[in-house]
């Protein structure tokens, strides 16, 4: 016979990395410029990502509304189409367009991610809150909310990621999505202090996402919409805590059926520091190429490489890339490559196409330029290896390099000079290089999408700060109806 022992049932107070982040939502004021222009820059290129992808069929066959022909009263605009939808498919509709291209800004830490992600949920959301409020007779929010709820939910995700890596124990970084658009989204939806927590708790207990997409041999499109489908559940929660529904104080704590213990081996998370405007402050943008973060710097290697190789791709003996230890553990990739998503999560193809072509665009990853023959066999001649400094300086706070070394070598025993790149354009050292480009590519999505005339009347509002900040959000995404 044995002796059961129950479980304690006294319900303790809240676990204090939830009361952190829901005092952070609710009390925390944003007072840096540089992080509300960052935001606002922020905002300009996530939603030129989102237009770029609205080309792409695989893309444009999940938008619209769940039951078509469904109409929604105040429903929420998906920038670059006609639909009205309700704020939870609105989130995910513009999350996956953000997204599609792997071509928005992203966070590298122990966990890495993309941000951005979020204004799947702040504007989904945003947008339907206003359009009631004037419905009801009071005030919309305007662009200046966003940018600031922006910057809570950069920090939320990137202060996480900061020393706890979840891609180690196999989960996905969209569960960060998660967690900080439902504490943005409680704030949104007017939730208190312990709402806002009941809403954490329900994104942390919730069905966590596998990295099984991202790697191979499975990585495939739903890595696209990933980030669009937590920040449309972080809505759907929140919705529900407004309504009534508790949450579960220690999600996180729980002996054996917390987080923690079940999803995380048992460790707690560690923070490097209090949440403030950090993250947002030292964003890193893709600006030059549609790729994978760790593969940015490489493929400007070999941008500037190309001159030298591309009338002698047939000479070439061998290729040294030298890297960081996450490019070389997540897109370092032998053998076959089955579609675009796995494709532009492969370093070797980033660099193959650009010395061959001297380009890196979201076409390149289609099968039309794959199948050609160079690719691959460039591919077949490359030497991955991890240079211990770059990672280092990959992870330290005052540096955050991102670094990458391209050298070619032929078979007649000339070589290239070994071209490194320690910082992208996108990064934080580079702003003043950086910008004007970034704005360039934002230009050039909307004129993919909009009459020159509506093209220009966006840009230059966005270009106006303090204009911009000033305008009713509602009004702002009309702007981006066709």
């Amino acid at each position: 016979m044995s002796t059961h022992i129950a479980d304690a049932n006294m319900r303790p107070a809240p676990d204090q990395e939830l009361v952190a982040i829901a005092d952070y939502v609710c009390d925390y004021k944003i007072d840096s410029q540089e992080a509300i222009t960052t935001a606002r820059h922020c905002l300009m290129d996530s939603l030129g990502c989102a237009l770029l992808a609205l080309q792409y069929p695989e893309c444009t066959k999940h938008l619209g509304p769940i039951v078509p022909g469904t109409s929604v009263p105040n429903g929420a605009r998906v920038p670059g189409t006609q639909f009205q939808l309700d704020p939870v498919k609105a989130a995910w509709d513009i999350g996956a367009l953000v997204r599609w291209l792997d071509f928005n800004d992203t966070w590298l830490a122990a966990e890495w991610g993309h941000p951005s992600d979020n204004l799947g949920a702040i504007l989904g959301l945003g947008d339907y809150l206003s359009r009631k409020a004037i419905a009801d007779g009071a005030a919309p929010l305007n662009v200046g909310d966003v940018l600031h709820y922006m910057v809570k939910a950069h920090e939320i995700q990137g202060v996480l990621a900061l020393e706890n890596s979840f891609n180690r124990v196999g989960l996905d970084h969209v569960l960060l999505v998660k967690v900080a658009s439902a504490g943005v989204a409680a704030l949104m939806l007017g939730a208190d202090k312990d709402q806002v927590i009941d809403t954490l708790s329900q994104a942390w207990v919730d069905g966590q996402s596998l990295r099984t997409y991202r790697h191979a041999p499975n990585t495939g499109s739903r890595k696209s919409w990933a980030a669009g489908d937590a920040s449309s559940r972080a809505v759907r929660l929140a919705m529900m805590v407004q309504k009534g529904e508790m949450g579960l104080p220690s999600v996180l704590s729980a002996p054996r059926w917390g987080f923690y213990d079940v999803l995380f081996k048992g460790n707690t998370f560690a923070f490097q520091r209090d949440y403030g405007s950090y993250v947002m402050e030292n964003i890193l943008f893709k600006i030059s190429f549609p790729a994978e973060f760790h593969a940015q710097t490489a493929a400007e290697c070999a941008m500037t490489l190309h001159p030298q190789v591309k009338d002698r791709i047939d000479q070439i003996e061998r290729i040294e890339l030298t890297t960081q230890e996450s490019a070389v553990r997540i897109i370092s990739k032998d053998g076959p490559l089955y579609n675009p998503a796995d494709r532009d999560h492969c370093l070797q193809y980033m660099v193959a196409v650009p010395l061959i072509f001297g380009r890196l665009t979201a076409d390149d990853y289609e099968d039309a330029v794959a199948k050609d023959a160079r690719v691959d066999a460039l591919r077949e001649k490359m030497v991955v290896t991890e240079d211990a400094r770059y990672t280092k300086e990959y992870l330290d706070p005052g540096k955050r390099s991102i670094a990458n070394a391209v050298q070619v070598f032929f078979s007649d025993g000339s070589k290239t000079e070994k071209v490194e790149v320690e910082y992208p354009i996108g990064h934080r050292r580079r702003r003043a290089e950086g910008i004007p480009v970034l704005e360039a590519k934002f230009l050039d999505a909307l004129r993919t999408r909009f009459p020159k005339g509506q093209a220009q009347r966006i840009y230059a509002l966005c270009q106006d700060e303090q204009a911009l900040m000033a305008t009713p959000l509602n009004q702002f995404m009309d702007l981006f109806m066709i």
